[in-house]
């Protein structure tokens, strides 16, 4: 089915009132909106392109980049949906082929799919960056000493599976590790800097970014607490010491004005030796490309993450296709990580079912004793009364914390509990369940609290960076706690190694805590979480969205949903469409 919005509003923004021909038919249909018609209609009347079909398949292409694809199979859109007038299959993509738009490059046609031509570009460029990367010379490593090193750095078989990789990874210039949470990906990391610093008669220049403030917080974090572990002599750590993690922003030299392009590209490279980028399945197709052409060809480049999380919010499958694509072409490219070692027990074996597609697994985890999960009916209003009790319960103890100025406890208190949506608005939504705590949390305390109240600024207010600022040095999912210091005054602290301090009025862009998106969650992790599932027809609720959700999870989690939900998300894979995973391949 393909996915529609629905409106009773005459005077709606999605209404595209100008629209003629088959794009006002799509547009009523809830299939195309404004949006989508306005850029086709424009992109045609510059080529000098009036036919419909064309038209059409070029608002497609659009849709498809809104909805996180690179590209349009229109072959498939039939097939997908029969009962939209859809023009005849046999010629469709061979009149957008010869169309002014191909020929202008407004479009391009390659192995029967549609693209926009800046993403057929990006497309091409990450393909022929990896391989150019992948036909090189290989590093040279001293054998004998590489062994030695990587048996004392993961001695023994609790190790094998991070020895085996760290080693694929020392021996060439570019690896892709993957693996779920809890696999030891930050401790194979951490092992093969030590093998490669060890290797190197002059000392490296090491990056580590991740798309994320937070997600780049948390990377610098693991990776100082690996070094930690007995196996790491005085003089590894020497050798590693002073590293730092920054977002893939920063890294590549933000420019004010641009969000594609960056300080650092093909003909001023960037300086590092090694760079290391953390939840690369957070990274776009545009970011890739940005990235592979400012890398060094003689730089070590090891892309980690986990292809079965989220993708990024924009278009592209980056990590995904590059898993399918260079195991197909050189699978010492790609090193997985499988034996789970932070899970125990049911949360594991829930993050294995969903992994793997088994609605009916799932559920019977869900429905077991394990105190470590636990399946709540949103029918029964008793049972999701005493949930909400428990998130109030929490906002109320982070309150205290933060009155009494306790800045670290607060912010340590944030990782104790999070409640993750699929939606921001609706009953389903962050925005619903901030009001709902904040309400609660009002009653608790006997005071207002809470942008309902009046009072948007209050100590013990879980806040949320939702975009980069350079100059303060804050990034988009970066996070932080309200308080109050000695002089009465609100600041407010943000989570990681800086420990910055703000007052409320120099932050602007911020979102209240208390609840968050699955997709913003991505790069951190929580003791307790608790996972709202939306009903079963929701178009977000993915097996992706769910796995992503219930592997934040340190000990316990919670899901909020019917079994008719579970099963849909078990059951539901995001689709999104590319031709990158065949290009590698």
């Amino acid at each position: 089915m393909i996915e529609r919005w629905e409106s009773e509003d005459p005077f709606d923004a999605r209404l595209a009132r100008s629209a003629t021909g088959l794009l006002a038919s799509f547009n009523r249909e809830g299939v195309l909106t404004a949006a989508d018609v306005h850029v086709a209609t424009r992109a045609s009347d510059l080529a000098g392109e009036a036919r419909d079909e064309v038209r059409l398949a070029v608002a497609m292409a659009v849709r498809a980049v809104r909805h996180g694809s690179v590209c349009v199979d229109l072959a498939a859109l039939r097939e997908a949906e029969e009962t939209l007038p859809w023009p005849d299959p046999a010629g469709w993509l061979a009149a957008v082929a010869e169309s002014p738009l191909a020929t202008q490059s407004l479009v391009q046609v390659e192995d029967g799919l549609l693209y926009l031509d800046r993403y057929h570009r990006e497309e091409g460029q990450v393909r022929d960056d990896l391989l150019a990367r992948l036909a090189a010379a290989r590093p040279v490593a001293d054998e004998a000493l590489l062994e030695a090193t990587a048996a004392r750095l993961f001695p023994g078989e609790g190790y094998a599976e991070q020895r085996s990789a760290a080693l694929a990874a020392a021996r060439q210039s570019t690896t892709v590790l993957t693996g779920g949470p809890g696999t030891g990906k930050t401790t194979t990391v951490a092992g093969l800097l030590a093998l490669l610093t060890e290797q190197s008669e002059t000392p490296l220049r090491i990056a580590l970014t991740a798309p994320t403030g937070k997600a780049a917080a948390r990377l610098q974090e693991a990776v100082e607490g690996a070094q930690q572990a007995g196996q790491f002599t005085a003089d590894d750590r020497d050798r590693l010491a002073g590293l730092t993690a920054s977002t893939l922003h920063r890294l590549l030299g933000w420019r004010p004005g641009s969000s594609t392009r960056f300080k650092h590209h093909r003909t001023n490279r960037l300086p590092h030796d090694v760079i290391v980028v953390d939840e690369t399945s957070m990274v776009s197709l545009t970011m890739m490309a940005r990235l592979l052409e400012a890398v060094r060809p003689e730089a070590r480049l090891i892309l980690v993450g986990d292809p079965d999380q989220l993708a990024s919010v924009e278009a592209g499958a980056v990590l995904s296709d590059l898993v399918a694509g260079l195991t197909t072409r050189s699978p010492d490219a790609v090193a997985a990580l499988r034996t789970t070692h932070r899970f125990g027990g049911a949360i594991g074996d829930l993050a294995s079912a969903l992994r793997v597609g088994d609605a009916d697994a799932a559920l019977a985890v869900l429905g077991s004793a394990d105190p470590a999960v636990e399946l709540v009916d949103p029918s029964d209003d008793a049972v999701m009364a005493e949930v909400e009790r428990d998130l109030v319960a929490h906002a109320v103890a982070l309150r205290t914390s933060a009155l009494a100025g306790d800045r670290a406890g607060s912010v340590r208190m944030l990782d104790e509990g999070r409640l993750l949506c699929a939606h921001r608005d609706g009953p389903w939504g962050v925005a619903h369940w901030n009001r709902q705590i904040e309400r609660g949390l009002s009653e608790s305390t006997g005071t207002p609290l809470g942008a309902g109240w009046g009072r948007e600024w209050y100590a013990g207010r879980p806040v949320l960076i939702t975009a980069n600022d350079y100059g303060l040095g804050l990034f988009n999912g970066d996070t932080g706690v309200t308080y109050e210091d000695a002089a009465g005054d609100l600041r407010v602290r943000i989570a990681g190694g800086a420990g910055l301090d703000f007052t409320p009025s120099r932050l602007g862009d911020v979102e209240t805590l208390h609840a968050m998106t699955v997709h913003k969650s991505q790069g951190s992790q929580a003791r307790s979480v608790t996972v709202l599932l939306p009903p079963d027809d929701s178009p977000l609720l993915t097996r992706e969205l769910f796995y992503t959700a219930v592997t934040r999870a340190e000990e316990c989690v919670r899901v909020i949903g019917s079994p008719e939900s579970v099963r849909a998300a078990v059951t539901h894979q995001a689709q999104r469409a590319s031709g990158l995973r065949t290009r590698l391949s």
